[in-house]
C-alpha cells in the first residue's frame, strides 16, 4: 500500500488548498477583512465546511492525474461547499432568484446538508482516485 511520490504534487496540493481557503474565506467573511462584513452569524459548521472543502480540494488538485468526471464533481462540490459556508443573504445569485425572507426561511436551514453533500462528493472522488492509483501501481508491479 505504498503510493509513489510522483503521483501527488505536495506543493500544488498545498497551494490549491491555501488558495481556496483564503479566497473563499475572505469572500464569505469567515476570514475577517475590511472589505466584507458578513450579514448572518458565523457557525461552527461554516468553519468546518470551509476547512474540509479546502483540504479535500488540495488533495484532489494535488494529484497528478485528475479524471474529467472527477474534475467536474470537484467543481460542483466546490460551488456546493461555497453555498454551504457562504452568507446566504449576501449571495447575489441567490438574491436574484429569491427574496431575503425566502432564502432565510427555506435555504438557510439546508446549508449544513449542502456542506455534508459537498464534503462527501469530493471526499468520495479523492478516495476513488486513491484506490485507482493504488490498483494501477499493484498491477504494474
Amino acid at each position: 500500500m505504498n503510493l509513489k511520490a510522483e503521483n501527488f504534487n505536495v506543493l500544488k496540493g498545498l497551494i490549491s488548498a491555501v488558495f481556496f481557503l483564503l479566497v473563499t474565506g475572505a469572500v464569505t467573511g469567515l476570514i475577517q477583512n475590511p472589505l466584507y462584513v458578513r450579514m448572518v452569524q458565523i457557525t461552527v459548521f461554516d468553519y468546518f465546511f470551509l476547512l474540509s472543502t479546502s483540504v479535500l480540494a488540495g488533495l484532489y488538485f494535488g494529484k497528478e492525474k485528475c479524471s474529467l468526471l472527477g474534475g467536474r464533481i470537484a467543481g460542483i462540490s466546490g460551488v456546493t461547499g461555497f453555498l454551504a459556508f457562504g452568507c446566504p443573504i449576501c449571495n447575489v445569485i441567490l438574491l436574484s432568484f429569491f427574496s431575503t425572507s425566502a432564502i432565510m426561511t427555506y435555504f438557510d436551514p439546508l446549508r449544513p446538508y449542502l456542506g455534508f453533500i459537498s464534503t462527501l462528493m469530493i471526499g468520495f472522488f479523492v478516495y476513488r482516485d486513491f484506490l485507482e492509483t493504488r490498483n494501477q501501481q499493484v498491477q504494474s508491479g
